[in-house]
């Protein structure tokens, strides 16, 4: 290929395709983060950067600052998320084995505030026009039916070997669910009654003042023997869970309710969840279900406290970038189909640093992991967590996202979402915040609620 990285950026009609990004989810191996309407699909990819271990997000911010600093953008749409344009995925740990991951496509479909979008990105040397960009996409949205089930991100396993699934421990049913036509369910890295307690070791540890709360994760596999449809699971998670950022890089797919960092010029902004409640809880409750759940979640002394460590985590990492910040005074209740959050919205004006605004990498390098996936103190939290949970989170609670050319961005992180290891198969993963009062049966408990919007788009669970 040339050194010569190219991009075109052209207006698109968008009553052409009824219901918005969603309506392009049609290939397997589709790259994408939307939300409601709007957002970013793309399809192809012309190069990609891959790292591993504690500098993974400076090493892409420089491969990236690189890649496009001399890049010839025609870009007649100028808005966040035109001209070059790469999707990325983290490893959460710094010791894992998983490959943090930019992807650069080859076509990348936006809407935004009501304006869509065609880029096409490229090498090569042949002309780039209107009509080509068009014609490009046309070939990828009329090959969707031929797109395979297979894309897996690498090592995923969690062994280090593509695809292979690591073997259960005990390899039992976990739980009786309604499960779609010859699907299994197993346990992950740990049984039930072993990961209730690694929570009891936890809550014992943050009782010796050790630390104040602890992050801890589990996995399951789910088995379909009819075939994992990644387009189809992107589309009843973008369907289901409107509020949410759905996202799909490379085998990651799920739909994450908390935003890491948003970039949009000098403005960065996060949403913060700390606080959960199943929705099914409320069931045979006097009064509006909201009412209910503003009186158990605001309510309780409990789910406050872990609330105020991860606004408190976000916001002292982010100051020294900042030169205005607010914070919500008081929490808001997130509704979701699965569960109600404790949320809250920072918003902060970046300041210079050494002449320029740090990049959307530059500040995931700083935030993460926050408290809300990790714990506090972060380096004792993150000891425990390898300690407790015998499991490679891989991407699960790592950032996930996209960025473009002029330091704009949007980064979860990877929750509510499972790997797809194989044609068949899939590993789901979901955590929950441990902190003094917390109880192994609840926090069970909480985990199914989160593993809730992936067994449905999977057809698993009603």
């Amino acid at each position: 290929m040339t050194s010569t990285f190219r991009t075109l950026t052209v207006p698109l009609d968008g009553q052409q395709f009824a219901g918005g990004l969603p309506s392009f989810l049609v290939r397997d191996d589709v790259l994408c983060w939307t939300r409601r309407e709007a957002g970013l699909v793309g399809f192809g990819e012309i190069t990609r950067f891959t790292a591993t271990g504690p500098e993974r997000f400076l090493e892409a911010d420089i491969w990236w600052r690189h890649l496009v600093l001399e890049t010839e953008i025609a870009d007649s749409v100028e808005l966040p998320g035109t001209g070059p344009v790469a999707f990325g995925s983290f490893a959460f740990s710094k010791t894992s084995a998983h490959e943090s991951r930019l992807i650069v496509p080859e076509i990348v479909v936006g809407v935004r505030d009501g304006q869509a979008w065609l880029t096409q990105l490229t090498f090569d040397d042949g002309p780039l026009t209107p009509e080509g960009a068009l014609t490009a996409l046309d070939r990828w949205l009329g090959s969707s039916s031929t797109a395979e089930t297979t894309t897996a991100a690498a090592d995923s396993g969690g062994d280090g070997t593509p695809g292979k699934v690591p073997a259960t421990a005990g390899g039992a049913v976990v739980r009786p669910l309604p499960l779609a036509a010859g699907a299994t369910l197993h346990t992950g890295s740990l049984s039930e009654e072993d990961w209730k307690a690694a929570v009891a070791a936890g809550v014992a540890e943050i009782r010796t003042g050790a630390l104040e709360k602890l992050v801890l994760a589990r996995d399951i596999v789910a088995t379909v023997p009819t075939g994992v449809n990644a387009a189809k699971v992107l589309r009843e998670l973008a369907g289901r869970y409107r509020e949410c950022w759905t996202y799909g890089v490379d085998g990651l797919v799920g739909a994450t309710p908390e935003m890491l960092i948003q970039v949009e010029g000098r403005t960065a902004q996060a949403r913060v969840l700390a606080g959960t409640l199943d929705r099914r809880d409320a069931h045979g409750e006097d009064g509006l279900p909201l009412d209910y759940a503003t009186r158990v979640l605001a309510g309780s002394e409990k789910q406050r406290h872990e609330h105020e460590i991860a606004i408190q985590s976000l916001t002292t990492q982010l100051a020294p970038f900042s030169e205005a910040m607010n914070a919500h005074d008081e929490p808001f209740i997130l509704e979701l189909p699965n569960v109600w959050h404790l949320a809250s919205d920072v918003k902060a004006e970046l300041a210079e640093v050494e002449g320029h605004v740090p990049t959307c990498l530059a500040l995931i390098n700083a935030l993460h992991p926050t408290a809300a996936v990790c714990g506090t103190p972060t380096q004792v939290a993150g000891a425990l967590i390898r300690k407790l949970e015998h499991l490679d989170r891989g991407p699960y609670a790592g950032p996930v996202g996209w960025l473009d050319a002029a330091g704009n961005g949007e980064w979860g992180i990877a929750l509510r979402g499972a790997v797809i290891e194989g044609p068949d198969t899939v590993r789901l993963y979901a955590g929950c915040g441990i902190v003094d009062g917390s109880q192994p049966e609840a926090e069970l408990a909480e985990t199914w609620a989160k593993f809730r919007p992936m067994l449905e788009s999977l057809g698993i669970q009603n």
